[in-house]
């Protein structure tokens, strides 16, 4: 983070239209970075304390949960800003956690009769 900083400090000294644009991704970068810095695995640490560092179980996981809506039979198709919000109560439905979450952002209905949700 440190280093991507540093290089932007020395592109606000230069400031030509293309630096500027540049910086201004590499700010997004840096605030991405930041933002996800929790959920971004470092490969390097877990290589060197032996630790998997395979996919496949993560590919897998993401095709069951894309699957059914994105295979190219589908007649529908879907924005990727409505894509993700689906694919967040897909993921919440598979993972037993779409009630809870209902519960709690609606406590009103969290006494209410139990109703099988499906994926």
């Amino acid at each position: 983070m440190r280093r991507l900083e540093s290089l932007g400090w020395d592109l606000e000294a230069e400031a030509s239209p293309e630096e500027v644009k540049l910086l201004g991704k590499l700010e997004e970068f840096i605030v991405y970075l930041d933002n996800n810095r929790h959920f971004i695995v470092n490969y390097g640490d877990r290589y060197r304390h032996g630790e998997p560092i395979a996919s496949g179980f993560v590919e897998s996981a993401v095709n069951q949960v894309v699957s059914k809506r994105f295979v190219k039979r589908q007649q529908m198709a879907w924005r990727p800003r409505h894509a993700h919000n689906l694919l967040q109560i897909r993921t919440a439905v598979l993972n037993n956690q779409l009630q809870s979450y209902v519960e709690r952002w609606y406590p009103s209905i969290a006494g209410e009769e139990d109703h099988r949700l499906a994926a």
